[in-house]
């Protein structure tokens, strides 16, 4: 459900697996595109959920990737897989959950309330399916290159603060593999291996991409997190491979 930036290249992956795809948008210009490349598609749209979307969900697992942060939106999408054939969902959500810490941050670690960590435990509270929950970091790859992030003199908060970051085939691959090991009921953090300061990273991000050198934002005090992906390695037998932010060419990607 919603086949965007990362669901429509985790659907065309689970395609060559053999895997059959129902795949929402809520453009009607991606249906013809979708039907070509073997998603089944329909056009869904989480704030407008009025009808009945049964055919969509008739499949035993739902992987949600959907930008929304509309609660009701998401308690309707609720009851109509309670409904369903469906019983395993993955649901994407993000680190943003959590605050600035000033320290290693876990799944365990606490959670800022927020209309995402609502939906998430509206997913968690169901007992007609199992749930686990991804929290992606900040997402970049192909057309998403970090050092477009920041254009147009616009000057870079908190250069001391570290990154937490994650390719897209990571993320598809972090999906497959919970598919893979039946690992539900679980809360996942994806994010490469390293955490550079806000400053090296989009430093050389702007570098590699051959655009203006970026101007920072300098504070007293300064404001960070960091994402712990041991979980994912540990439990999943997950390896990143877009490890090492400082290693990667973001010309290249």
């Amino acid at each position: 459900m919603g086949c965007g930036w990362l669901g429509k290249p985790l659907a065309l992956s689970l395609i060559k697996q053999g895997f059959k795809i129902n795949g929402s948008t809520t453009s009607e210009e991606k249906l013809g595109e979708f039907q070509e490349i073997g998603i089944t598609p329909f056009l869904i749209s989480i704030d407008y959920l009025t009808h009945n979307i049964l055919a969509f969900l008739e499949s035993e697992i739902l992987i949600v990737a959907l930008p929304s942060k509309d609660i009701e939106g998401f308690r309707n999408l609720i009851g109509q897989i309670q409904k369903s054939p469906v019983k395993k969902v993955i649901f994407i959500s993000s680190t943003s959950v959590y605050g600035n810490s000033n320290k290693m941050v876990t799944e365990e670690s606490e959670t800022l309330p927020s209309a995402l960590t609502t939906i998430e435990m509206l997913f968690k509270s169901s007992s007609y399916f199992e749930t686990t929950i991804i929290r992606f970091a900040g997402l970049f790859g192909y057309n998403r290159k970090p050092g477009n992030f920041f254009k147009n003199g616009r000057k870079i908060p908190n250069p001391g603060g570290f990154v937490n970051m994650i390719h897209q085939d990571d993320c598809v691959q972090l999906i497959e593999k919970i598919i893979e090991k039946n690992a539900w009921n679980q809360i996942f953090n994806g994010c490469a291996d390293t955490h550079p300061t806000r400053r090296d990273f989009y430093t050389k991000c702007t570098l590699d991409i051959g655009i203006e050198f970026p101007e920072f934002e300098e504070v007293t005090e300064t404001q960070q997190k960091v994402i712990s992906n041991k979980k994912s390695k540990e439990i999943l037998d997950f390896k990143y491979q877009f490890s090492d932010l400082l290693k990667l060419n973001y010309g290249e990607l």
